[in-house]
């Protein structure tokens, strides 16, 4: 799949972030190895610690559909440009990294830019 169009998804998923305290929304889309793609929105609550992060709900969607195995995650935030993933999202998604590499796609102008997981996350910690 073209990375533009896991950004596209990315981009019209963010439209249903539930963001009312930070006013942050963000979408993500995730690819499986299967070549499925699950998508997911941040949903914010007044107890901060509960609200969920846009990759984390994609992740749990590719994983309510049977995907154990994620080779790329396309991150879109309305406010600003190349958002990251935080450190518990980049945890969560060198959980489910298979054989190879996950790739990390942001938006970046027009176009987009491309990491890898164990870039943002050297060292991680998996079983």
């Amino acid at each position: 799949m073209d990375y533009n169009d896991l950004l596209k998804k990315a981009k019209e998923v963010s439209k249903n972030a539930y963001a009312p305290f930070s006013n942050f929304f963000v979408g993500s889309c995730v690819l499986g190895a299967s070549g499925e793609t699950y998508v997911g929105c941040n949903f914010e609550n007044a107890s901060y610690g509960l609200s969920i992060c846009a990759e984390r709900n994609a992740i749990g969607s590719a994983i309510a559909n049977g995907e154990k195995s994620i080779i790329a995650v396309a991150i879109y935030a309305s406010t600003m440009e190349d958002a990251l993933p935080c450190g518990a999202c980049r945890q969560v998604l060198l959980e489910f990294q298979g054989d190879k590499e996950i790739e990390v796609i942001t938006q970046v102008s027009n176009s987009y830019k491309v990491r890898k997981l164990n870039n943002l996350l050297p060292e991680g910690f998996k079983l």
